[in-house]
């Protein structure tokens, strides 16, 4: 009987030791002292397993060379996941931006799920067992050695152990060391899916404060990088929240860039000055600084002001019209400059890893190492929020786990 090793216990690991178990003895081993510790995280804690869209607009949604995954993502769909953790007794449910969750909004279930599967499928579960080494002679991995010195030999490996974020769920980049020294490529690993450091220090006065369906843009030397709506937040440091993940993607050094957000998207500037004038005439005998609370957070008034340099006292009846064109002009453009992307252990996704050249995508086996396979984060792809990544990671788990011990004649 062949006999498999899967190393990392994460997503990708999961699903490529349930489908490894229909092909012989199968060891899942991980430093962690239980299975699927960043699926915990995954959602804030509620599990996104999946994204409901169509197959083919997942795509749309991985910046992270998205051809390499064609034939791991068609092989085992969103609707393949979403059916296997049905089957294993999860009720599943669709939320805004089609993002799927347990129904119980519990990573745990999820967790559960996969914890009775392995038991059922009588796979050996090693846990707080921390790879140290990985022997290997002629191209062809002959064992791995434990942290306490135990040593495991295998017919067939599967690397799963995801990238750099998040360490402290496991992902500390022993991926990447070993697979370099088995002779692969390392593609930098960098942060995706990360909050921004911006440069005004104001920023710090908005901390804690969210703000909804407003379009944020980046910019380099003023051409727009990416334009989307959706929610931020305010943070002692810069800015956060979904569409912010999103856009960090898309700044690739500290040099130049900066952030663009529209208060008011669904207005345009002239629609916008009409809304104003309608308040100023409401708070006419008022001062500036109390006439902006029907438009803006109580918390953002303050920052406004003082961008638009109008005097905080000055009475509404006396702005001119130049002065409210440009209070106009910073609501639909308040911009930010930034000062580089949060340390990479604050992502949530790594991009980098094992060049895809080197992997065949079809099967996920080494085209380096004869009885290796690599799933899921480890490998240098990478996806926006919304599920694609967690369904990446189950997509090449799954199929490197049903080709593995597949000999063929590509060496």
């Amino acid at each position: 009987m062949k006999k498999i090793i899967v190393i990392g216990a994460g997503p990708a690991g999961l699903m490529a030791t349930i489908k490894a178990s229909e092909k012989g003895l199968v060891y899942l081993v991980d430093g962690n002292e239980k299975i699927g510790k960043k699926l915990y995280i995954t959602g804030k804690g509620r599990c996104n397993v999946t994204n409901a869209k169509s197959i083919g607009d997942f795509f749309d949604y991985i910046p992270g060379n998205p051809e390499f995954l064609y034939s791991s993502l068609y092989t085992f769909t969103n609707e393949d996941v979403m059916s296997f953790l049905e089957s294993l007794g999860v009720a599943l449910k669709v939320e805004r931006g089609d993002r799927v969750f347990p129904e119980s909004d519990k990573s745990s279930d999820i967790i559960r799920a996969f914890h009775k599967e392995l038991d059922k499928r009588g796979v050996n579960v090693l846990l707080n067992s921390k790879v140290k080494d990985i022997k290997h002679k002629d191209k062809i991995i002959n064992s791995i050695v434990l942290e306490d010195g135990t040593e495991l030999n295998g017919d067939y490996f599967i690397l799963a152990t995801g990238g750099v974020s998040y360490p402290q769920t496991g992902s500390t980049g022993d991926g990447y060391k070993f697979s370099k020294k088995l002779g692969h490529n390392i593609i930098e690993p960098k942060p995706s899916l990360v909050p921004i450091d911006i440069k005004q220090q104001w920023v710090k006065e908005l901390q804690g404060l969210s703000l909804k369906n407003i379009e944020l843009s980046i910019i380099k030397d003023k051409k727009v990088l990416f334009k989307d709506f959706g929610e931020m937040l305010f943070t002692h440091f810069g800015i956060s929240g979904p569409i912010v993940l999103t856009a960090s993607r898309f700044i690739k050094n500290k040099e130049g860039y900066k952030v663009k957000i529209d208060l008011k998207p669904s207005l345009d500037e002239s629609t916008l000055d009409k809304r104003i004038q309608k308040d100023f005439i409401k708070y006419i005998n008022k001062d500036f600084k109390n006439s902006l609370e029907d438009l803006l957070p109580n918390k953002l008034i303050p920052i406004i002001i003082k961008l638009s340099d109008i005097e905080p006292e000055k009475k509404v009846n006396a702005i001119t019209k130049e002065e409210r064109k440009k209070l106009v002009y910073i609501l639909k453009n308040m911009e930010l400059d930034v000062k580089g992307l949060r340390p990479i252990a604050e992502a949530i996704v790594t991009a980098g890893g094992v060049d895809t050249l080197e992997i065949d995508p079809s099967t996920m086996k080494s085209k380096v190492v004869k009885n290796l396979y690599f799933a899921g984060e480890v490998i240098d792809v990478d996806a926006f929020t919304g599920g694609y990544n967690v369904q990446i990671a189950l997509s090449t788990g799954y199929l490197a786990g049903s080709r593995v011990g597949e000999d063929d004649d590509s060496y």
